[in-house]
């Protein structure tokens, strides 16, 4: 029988391995090697400078609130990382081992000590030194620092394996990948929530922020920071606690761990087994969005382009993060109370961006598309279903979002106006879109997150952003009719700006599908073969 080996021959080969994946990898290319190198001297750029602002807060009034605060932030980081990016770190899936003689608990151990080795393990020490250092007055506080630096890195490195085996046959799951579309929902909400929390801060001071340390500060791994602080002001048994606390994390994540790994080696893959029978409801669910959709091929194209929405990952992405940031600025706006209704255009704005490209999405597909359009009719119907799809979603979320900001600012009378440019805006980025879906067309990588083709990021610069400024030209009309009336003291008249608005944006949105159809009918060949470079 083979010997299956202990922690202490396992874990060196584990480490030697995970130096082996990252030399490998770094030899694919010379702009992986670039890549890299730039990220690992910015990262620790950046943490030898907060290793420093840290030091710098030794003896400050609130250092335990920002560095408790810090730490908690930290840890969030390296929980909800393997979630959105399970593809970042090959080690991250045990999956790779469970064909190996290996038990779990070795194998956690050894697995444990690997993961130590990373520019986030670096990362996260450096903060952990820094905040020990603002924090500990006295050889007690320091010999406390000591233990509380390691429980602080041991707790964020298991807290990411645990989730990450926890999740792992979910992640590696073609449904499983599209979690990675929230993290554009996360980034947009995540620095609106840090510009909200700066210019409160800036306003009122660190001091707003000590009840919510006061809570973290019993939470691991910020807990083990909080003892320092506990042990510097001479508050022995708190300190106690709140490293008993870190240390039945560590060895709570540690079990949980183990526990998946174990479940991981003993429990076939459920996507490797047959289904007893085929999935029940699929053709009724189509029937029943063919049902509500137009008939023809107008309601074939709607139904095509809301299942690129709802099946691929790229599309899905695009959408939840337009959907998202279109309601966060407005909104974080007007809790500020700095916002202004107006501000609720950006929601129309950033769906708008949508229809540009529209045939990049279909990739190499496309001549499946081509295929049925033979006529310029064909182009112009193609391109209506196409708009209609984007408007279905777009037009009451546009009004939603106006709404709901005017009636968080109390500005009733603004919005009639408001929803007008909204209207106006959206008709233009649709008449501009499928011009410029015909005109400038590139190819969407289906794999990693490149959302363009290598060679053709000069097209996508002038298929969106010349396709912006040529909505905001397009809009000059319903906006200088707006401020005409303001200036001229004819507000009581500004309720006609949301009919106008909204019959302009129809016969904007007309003239661009009438323009762009011939275009498209008659450069199909060109369009194709852009669409599939990548």
């Amino acid at each position: 029988m083979t010997a299956v080996p202990g922690a202490s021959a396992l874990t060196p080969v584990l480490v030697r391995l995970k130096l082996s994946l990252l030399r490998n990898g770094l030899r694919q290319s010379a702009g992986r090697r670039a890549a890299y190198i730039a990220s690992v001297g910015f990262a620790l750029l950046f943490a030898a400078l907060q290793l420093l602002g840290l030091i710098a807060l030794r003896g400050n009034t609130h250092a335990a609130t920002v560095c408790v605060l810090l730490v908690g932030l930290l840890a969030l980081g390296w929980a909800v990382m393997p979630l959105f990016f399970p593809s970042g770190d090959e080690t991250l899936d045990p999956t790779r081992l469970v064909m190996l003689p290996l038990r779990p608990r070795p194998l956690v151990r050894a697995l444990l000590v690997a993961s130590l080795v990373g520019i986030g393990p670096l990362f996260t020490l450096c903060l952990a030194v820094g905040a020990t250092i603002a924090l500990a007055r006295g050889a007690a506080a320091a010999a406390t620092g000591v233990l509380a630096t390691a429980l602080t890195l041991l707790i964020c490195v298991a807290l990411a394996r645990a989730v990450a085996a926890a999740n792992i046959r979910l992640l590696t799951s073609r449904k499983g990948r599209d979690l990675a579309v929230l993290s554009g929902l996360v980034i947009a909400v995540g620095a609106q929530a840090v510009n909200f929390g700066a210019q409160k801060l800036g306003s009122s001071g660190l001091g707003t922020l000590d009840p919510a340390a006061a809570l973290v500060r019993w939470i691991p791994p910020a807990a083990a920071l909080g003892a320092v602080d506990s042990v510097s002001e001479g508050a022995y048994a708190k300190a106690v606690a709140q490293l008993a606390l870190c240390a039945a994390a560590l060895v709570a994540l540690l079990a949980l761990w183990q526990h998946s790994l174990t479940r991981l080696m003993t429990t076939p893959d459920g996507s490797t087994l047959a289904t007893a029978e085929p999935e029940k409801g699929t053709s009724r669910a189509s029937g029943t969005l063919g049902r509500l959709l137009p008939a023809g091929r107008t309601g074939t194209v709607m139904e095509r382009s809301l299942r690129y929405v709802w099946r691929d990952p790229k599309t899905k992405a695009a959408w939840v993060t337009s959907l998202a940031i279109g309601l966060i600025v407005p909104v974080f706006n007007a809790l500020q109370g700095t916002g202004s209704v107006y501000i609720a255009c950006f929601a129309a704005g950033m769906l708008g961006i949508l229809m540009y490209n529209q045939f990049g999405q279909d990739t190499s597909a496309f001549w499946m598309v081509a295929m049925t359009i033979s006529s310029t009719r064909d182009a112009y119907v193609e391109l209506r279903g196409r708009a209609l799809a984007l408007l279905l979603i777009t037009l009451p979320y546009a009004t939603l979002v106006t709404t709901l900001t005017a009636a968080m600012l109390g500005d009733w009378p603004t919005l009639p106006e408001a929803l007008g440019l909204s209207f106006a805006l959206l008709g233009a980025m649709l008449a501009t879109g499928c011009w410029s879906s015909t005109r400038f067309p590139y190819s969407i990588p289906q794999e990693g997150y490149k959302n363009v083709a290598p060679g053709q990021a000069g097209l996508a610069w002038l298929s969106i952003f010349g396709g912006m400024v040529a909505a905001a030209l397009l809009c000059a009309p319903v906006l200088a009719l707006t401020i005409w009336l303001h200036a001229s003291d004819a507000a009581s008249w500004t309720w006609l700006l949301l009919p106008l608005g909204a019959a302009y944006a129809l016969a904007v949105a007309e003239a661009g599908l009438r323009l762009s159809a011939p275009r498209l009918a008659g450069r199909l060949p060109e369009i194709l073969t852009a669409v599939s470079r990548g």
